[in-house]
């Protein structure tokens, strides 16, 4: 069985109730069921932190085990030269998700400090964006 590891970074704690017009109406525990449901074959394993130092101690942990990480990296996308530099250290792919089309918002969300680090992008299809991920990472990792 192969394992994925999904790191949520800050405030994703909170889909659900945060913005139901950009991040939709299901917390994330909810929508993690059906993930599940639609990959029995995978081990699919989640993390969230609001925490910088937290996310980067996940990706140590979990990039020289798992077969391929998903990563919403939240505000931190954009700020984050560690986040990047952990996720070039570990040798498994790493997919960065986006929940919103970060292109069609505010101006200082159209940079990634960690997009050049990650195996692919997959930006704004709600929560379907983590399903197209796992299907990404099915197709690299065989």
């Amino acid at each position: 069985m192969k394992t994925i590891q999904i790191i949520n970074g800050p405030n994703l704690n909170l889909l659900g109730k945060r913005e139901p017009d950009v991040y939709g109406y299901l917390d994330f525990d909810a929508y993690l069921g059906r993930l599940r449901s639609s990959f029995p074959d995978y081990d699919i394993r989640y993390f969230q932190s609001n925490s910088e130092g937290a996310l980067i101690d996940m990706i140590h942990e979990t990039g020289f085990e798992v077969d391929g990480i998903i990563l919403n990296a939240g505000a931190y996308t954009h700020t984050s030269v560690a986040l990047h530099d952990a996720i070039k250290a570990v040798e498994v792919p790493v997919i960065e998700v986006h929940i919103s089309n970060v292109h069609a918002r505010e101006e200082f969300r159209h940079k990634s400090m960690i997009s050049a680090a990650c195996k692919g992008v997959i930006a704004g299809f709600g929560l379907d964006s983590y399903r197209l991920a796992v299907e990404a990472l099915k197709n690299v990792t065989g």
